[in-house]
């Protein structure tokens, strides 16, 4: 029977680090190349555009940082506290961030994703604060998944990956089939 150890996600990342917001006032810092995440988009998906960029001037005017692809993405504020994310692209992300960059020789990205994801409930309850419940950095570096073999999570991350992928290739498809069926309906108006 495999081992399966109770890990803290610290241990299995070469980095975690927030991210950063340019200051909202300045025009040149945004609408450029650099793809920035706000808590907002993370919703236990998989995210390979974001809804802002932000310019080369406006990540060297704040926190902002590039972070890998394939980093796991956990929002920290508010109502978003505790849902996570797979960055599928290099970008950077909001404060209200954490982002993860599993060490690939320690778990598969998507094991820890899937793990996180399961245990929602729980991170969740580990938010503190007044009004807003938070989390922060370190409370998800300390937070433990149970982790098994390399290969297994490996195997594990493959099926749960083959659904997900499924799943987005049918929320592209309805997507579709609504954008057809508002533009047969325009068409008929115009009729």
């Amino acid at each position: 029977m495999e081992e399966w150890k109770l890990t803290k996600i610290g241990s299995i990342c070469k980095k975690v680090c927030s991210g950063g917001t340019p200051k909202s006032t300045v025009d040149d810092y945004y609408g450029g190349g650099i793809p920035w995440l706000n808590t907002k988009e993370v919703n236990f998906n998989r995210i390979y555009s974001t809804e802002s960029s932000i310019t080369d001037l406006g990540l060297k005017n704040s926190s902002a940082k590039w972070i890998d692809k394939y980093a796991v993405i956990v929002a920290m504020y508010g109502a978003t506290a505790a849902k996570c994310a797979i960055g599928m692209i290099p970008m950077t992300t909001n404060q209200a961030c954490c982002n993860l960059m599993i060490d690939e020789t320690k778990a598969d990205y998507r094991f820890v994703y899937y793990a996180l994801a399961n245990s929602y409930s729980v991170l969740a309850g580990l938010a503190n604060g007044g009004a807003q419940q938070n989390l922060n950095a370190q409370l998800i570096k300390d937070f433990e998944i149970s982790l098994p073999p390399l290969a297994t999570q490996k195997q594990i991350a493959d099926f749960l990956s083959t659904i997900d992928s499924k799943i987005d290739n049918n929320n592209r498809i309805n997507h579709n089939l609504q954008y057809i069926q508002i533009s047969k309906d325009c068409d008929n108006k115009l009729d």
